[in-house]
């Protein structure tokens, strides 16, 4: 008697479950999708490129000794060239490079300071900085740059304008204008010496 009064309480609590949905949403930086439960859902080594992680790991380590390289890692992170495109790593190495005297470097942060950077938005008197740095190192770029910010700042209407039609032409400049120094051949990055 207790066995079948066990069996009809287990039929009974049984019968008002439901079945698990099949699918299970998932979220990461990508966006969300709902994914079959029976299917692996994180792969860290997924699209993970063991050449890639080591000519990234290479040139870091060249970086990390000659601003010329921190100045080529910044331009890779900010085009997404061999690595995840990262504003904010393409901020840290550029700066990195102009801290320690490149002058292309110091260049480039005045004029990611001028224009803003993505989320990061403008700061005049820190690209005024770099400019000036850079400028009287003799850089044109700079010296134009600085010109052209310093009249337009006199109005901030006038400003805010200027960046707002500089910043349209700003990505394609910094994808075709700015060049690699160094370059990746026989296992290792090599300064291009005609430069």
């Amino acid at each position: 008697m207790r066995l079948i009064s066990l069996l009809l309480f287990l039929c009974a609590t049984t019968v008002g479950q439901a079945e698990p949905e099949p699918t299970i949403r998932i979220c990461d930086d990508t966006g969300c999708s709902d994914r079959p439960r029976s299917t692996t859902t994180f792969n860290p080594n997924a699209d993970v490129n063991p050449e890639a992680e080591r000519r990234l790991a290479a040139l870091k380590e060249k970086a990390e000794k000659d601003p010329r390289a921190a100045y080529d890692l910044g331009l890779r992170y900010f085009r997404g060239d061999g690595v995840r495109q990262d504003s904010y790593q393409a901020l840290q190495w550029m700066r990195d490079a102009a801290e320690r005297g490149d002058r292309k470097a110091q260049t480039a942060v005045g004029k990611l300071y001028l224009m803003g950077l993505e989320e990061m938005g403008s700061d005049p008197a820190e690209a005024e900085k770099w400019l000036s740095i850079a400028a009287g190192r003799g850089d044109k770029e700079a010296k134009k740059l600085l010109t052209q910010a310093s009249t337009a700042k006199k109005d901030e209407v006038a400003y805010r304008r200027w960046v707002d039609t500089q910043r349209q032409y700003l990505r394609e400049y910094w994808q075709s204008r700015y060049t690699y120094r160094w370059y990746w051949n026989n296992n290792g990055w090599y300064y291009r010496d005609d430069y």
